[in-house]
């Protein structure tokens, strides 16, 4: 496979921290060109970025430190899935750096994790350039989220994260009432499900999803930043969904004071956002939209 060093983020220059400064890697895996960018604010941080679309960013000596909107949202419901601290069962779809598989594993140690990742020349390339901890216990399976799904134990997760971009797409396959009954199976009558959603106005495929998760759990609740919410731009929204009640109140505290705010819709509210919007079967799934190009600029 042909690995390139990209000068364009340093040239080795001395950062200053008695240190000098990481090269940015450039490689082709399967899903298009991969970019690992280093942080010049955090000695050991990178930007995964898949064809000039950011994915996650890592910081590989704190671990804990979410940066990017959406992982601080699915960070909160990591948090309040189970008492802090307490270990859980986690089935990552979709990896990219591992970044919230290590966030869980820092967090809740003793966490035992599943991430499904199809992209194998992805997954060779962040664990070479960005090691998991040997000691916390991922396990990593190069195969589509799906297939992957169907083979976790019945009721064995405490929460299943949907984090999957084919490009900057969600796969048809992954937005389903069928998918989502794969998911119902795996999680715990207590389990949680949250799903990282791109759309922006008309809010066509957000609307979709929630009804299609309203047909599957009873329990919903969607974050995301109120100009998202009012079709205003393209952006990310955390669905989250389970058979218990969710916490609602501590899941909108923690979003209205997050560095990039958020607002949680629920309820009748959030029933009412669907406008009418009718659940996702198989048959007529189709990939979430395709972001504007002035979204990555």
């Amino acid at each position: 496979m042909a690995r390139a060093r990209n000068q364009r983020a340093d040239d080795g220059r001395d950062t200053g921290r008695g240190q000098t400064a990481a090269e940015a890697v450039v490689e082709a895996v399967d899903g298009g060109l991969a970019e690992l960018i280093p942080d010049r604010d955090r000695a050991r941080a990178w930007t995964l970025l898949i064809d000039g679309a950011p994915q996650s960013h890592v910081d590989l000596d704190d671990p804990a430190f979410l940066s990017f909107e959406y992982q601080r949202r699915l960070g909160h419901v990591i948090d309040l899935v189970a008492p802090p601290g307490k270990p859980v069962h986690v089935v990552h779809l979709g990896g990219g750096a591992f970044g919230l598989a290590r966030y869980t594993a820092a967090t809740r140690p003793r966490s035992t994790q599943q991430v499904v990742e199809r992209d194998a020349a992805l997954v060779q390339l962040v664990r070479r350039e960005l090691p998991l901890d040997p000691n916390a216990r991922i396990r990593v399976r190069s195969t589509d989220a799906r297939e992957g799904l169907a083979k976790v134990p019945d009721g064995w997760a405490d929460l299943v994260i949907a984090d999957v971009f084919s490009g900057a797409r969600t796969p048809a396959h992954l937005t389903s009432v069928e998918f989502l009954g794969e998911v119902r199976r795996v999680v715990k009558d207590s389990g949680v499900y949250a799903a990282n959603l791109a759309d922006g106005p008309p809010l066509t495929h957000l609307r979709g999803q929630i009804a299609t998760a309203a047909s599957v759990f009873p329990e919903l609740a969607l974050v995301a930043d109120p100009t998202v919410l009012r079709g205003r731009r393209f952006g990310n929204a955390v669905l989250v969904a389970s058979g218990r009640p969710l916490p609602v109140a501590e899941l909108t505290r923690r979003a209205a004071s997050d560095p990039h705010p958020a607002r949680v819709q629920h309820g009748r509210e959030l029933m009412d956002f669907t406008g009418g919007a009718a659940p996702v079967t198989d048959a007529v799934a189709v990939a979430s939209p395709a972001p504007p190009p002035s979204v990555f600029r």
